[in-house]
């Protein structure tokens, strides 16, 4: 079991490709033993990686390191299709379980939201399958406010199940908003190192 001694072990950076047998190593008991994640069959390290590729022009998708051995990810994807929707993300998070409870997904999560608030986003969206306490509890700490329940929307391991949504505001934009600026465009920014921190 990895054991974090304290908050400076822990780094937050960018993902890659080369990142993603330990992420799909750590999603797959998630997808395949709980209703956490709703996918029914784990994705290959290559499905991982292409997912990587395909978020990171326009998302952040970010890992969690102890000693270099990733232990934790969280990543941002479009919230809907249709264009009005564009200052919305959905957030995702997932930590190793040999790391659980030690701070990894709340550091992930507040370099995430400080990476989105700056891109111009303005709303951040979760979506919990029911009942999560510990998901719950992290998000709610972080400042997500509860929306609604998606009663039985899913079925999975022999029963429906309820999705609950959250909300994070993440900005106060008013009247006509400038388009959000991709991930591409603000990692070449001075000042986006100290947003991983």
């Amino acid at each position: 079991m990895l054991r974090l001694m304290s908050a400076e072990t822990l780094e937050v950076r960018i993902g890659r490709r080369s990142d993603a047998p330990t992420i799909a190593a750590i999603y797959a008991p998630i997808v395949r033993d709980t209703v956490i994640s709703f996918e029914i069959e784990p994705p290959s390290a290559e499905a991982m990686a292409d997912r990587i590729d395909a978020t990171l022009p326009r998302y952040p998708w970010l890992v969690a390191t102890v000693a270099d051995q990733v232990v934790g990810y969280a990543y941002a994807s479009e919230h809907q299709q249709r264009a009005a929707y564009r200052w919305s993300a959905n957030v995702t998070a997932y930590v190793a379980e040999s790391a659980r409870r030690a701070g990894v997904g709340r550091r992930l999560y507040r370099a995430l939201i400080a990476i989105l608030a700056a891109q111009g986003f303005r709303t951040a969206f979760a979506g919990i399958t029911l009942p999560n306490d510990a998901s719950v509890g992290l998000h709610v700490a972080i400042g997500f406010e509860p929306l609604g329940v998606y009663k039985e929307v899913g079925f999975k391991l022999g029963a429906w199940r309820d999705v609950g949504w959250w909300r994070l505001k993440l900005s106060d934009l008013e009247g006509t908003p400038a388009e959000p600026m991709s991930f591409v465009d603000l990692k070449a920014t001075t000042g986006f190192r100290a947003l991983l921190v």
